[in-house]
């Protein structure tokens, strides 16, 4: 029992330090990108002699992998949230809404994310031509429904979500130009959301 209870402690001490690393490491990633991002600089943003560093992972390039897989769990939870069964315009409502919330929260995930596709997709594209793309049809079909039924105008869904995804997303990946332009406005994604769900869902509904 002693020695299980060792284990476990060591275990989560390494998960911490991970952990620890890869905050670092999404740090540095998001302000330089990976071609910019220096082993010696995830280590001084962590806080650890490279060495150490190196000890958890081998390079630069397993932290990267390991940054994008998690994220891409993360980045597909709010179109995996998009209910068939629910009511068209609520339903896009919440998925800007959580969209927004995503580059409200995660803004250095999405930068990283923002580089990794400038830079073509390197290490992320088998993910983005399988499962995202799964997703994003899985969901163009439901919109498709809603628009068969006459609850959205005609439009191309995935075209859509592209839209969504661009508006939502430039305040995590421009917030630098946002705040020149707008201001330091503590109420900007509040503004945002307001904003384009008034473009999107009133642009969506029907007309008599």
């Amino acid at each position: 029992m002693a020695r299980a209870g060792q284990t476990r402690k060591q275990s989560e001490a390494r998960a911490a330090t991970e952990a620890r690393i890869l905050d670092a490491a999404l740090e540095v990633f998001a302000a330089n990108g990976f071609r910019g991002a220096t082993l010696d600089g995830i280590a001084e943003a962590a806080g650890m002699s490279k060495p150490n560093v190196l000890y958890y992972f081998p390079g630069k390039q397993e932290m990267y992998v390991a940054l994008l897989d998690g994220l891409m769990e993360t980045w597909l939870e709010p179109l995996e949230a998009m209910r068939s069964d629910g009511e068209p315009v609520e339903e896009l409502r919440g998925y800007i809404r959580r969209k927004l919330d995503m580059a409200r929260l995660y803004p250095r995930e999405s930068r990283l994310f923002a580089n990794e596709i400038v830079q073509g997709a390197p290490r992320i594209e088998p993910m983005l031509s399988g499962r995202l793309r799964d997703l994003v049809e899985e969901k163009a079909e439901v919109i498709r429904g809603w628009i068969a039924a006459g609850q959205l105008v005609a439009v191309d869904p995935v075209h859509l979500l592209f839209a969504i995804w661009a508006t939502t997303q430039h305040y995590a990946d421009f917030d630098a130009q946002v705040q020149a332009v707008a201001g330091e406005d503590a109420q900007r994604f509040e503004t945002a959301q307001a904003t384009l769900e008034t473009l999107f869902l009133n642009g969506l509904q029907p007309r008599d």
